[in-house]
């Protein structure tokens, strides 16, 4: 008994202050200093949330642009028990976990680069390279940027879908491209939701 009460309070001392005191803490000093990014970096429109920085969504019209595709599931509306494919599904984070041999892989790979060429015919006359980001699943599947290159490589169907001058879209591009943080760390990116955002608003 000696040892079990000081255990015994040292263990309940611990637990409050790891468990209930420290993370409250570190939530509220978060929600001060950092408001946006606690509460989920989100993005609204008009009075509405529509959508998160950190999370992809699945733009899959000719007028906007696309990102990364995504390989989380989720729950079958008609049987439970089973998975279907549930892009940028962010209760279900995950990657593919296929290996560079996987026949799957390949073929999913083989289906985007055919999907892209199709919806892209322009760009591909042109001679412009499939960016790999394009055709390739990120490890969350929940990536919301692409690079500069896969934003390049959609300008003119975009354009031509919102009858823009290519040049205009072009522009829009570059002005949203985001440096590496501290200009070193990752890689310069574009926020595909910000990006369709801003073309909307040129749009108008």
């Amino acid at each position: 008994m000696r040892q079990m009460r000081p255990a015994l309070t040292i263990f309940l001392l611990l637990s409050v202050l790891t468990g209930l005191v420290y993370p409250l803490g570190m939530t509220g000093l978060a929600g001060l200093l950092f408001p946006q990014q606690a509460g989920g970096s989100l993005i609204r429109s008009e009075g509405k949330t529509v959508g998160s920085v950190l999370i992809g969504q699945n733009f899959s019209r000719p007028g906007y642009f696309h990102g990364r595709p995504s390989a989380t599931m989720g729950s079958d509306p008609a049987d439970a028990s089973k998975t279907i494919a549930a892009p940028y599904n962010a209760a279900a984070s995950v990657g593919s976990n296929a290996s560079p041999t996987s026949r799957a892989l390949v073929e999913r790979v083989a289906a985007a680069v055919a999907q892209l060429k199709a919806e892209n015919p322009e760009a591909v006359a042109a001679g412009e390279h499939i960016p790999m980001d394009l055709v390739t699943t990120s490890a969350s599947g929940l990536d919301p940027d692409i690079s500069p290159d896969a934003a390049f490589f959609q300008v003119r169907r975009v354009a031509q879908a919102r009858r823009l001058p290519e040049s205009e879209v072009h522009q829009l591009v570059e002005n949203l491209i985001q440096s590496p943080l501290m200009g070193w760390l990752g890689e310069p990116h574009v926020n595909v939701l910000q990006l369709n955002m801003a073309l909307d608003t040129l749009h108008r």
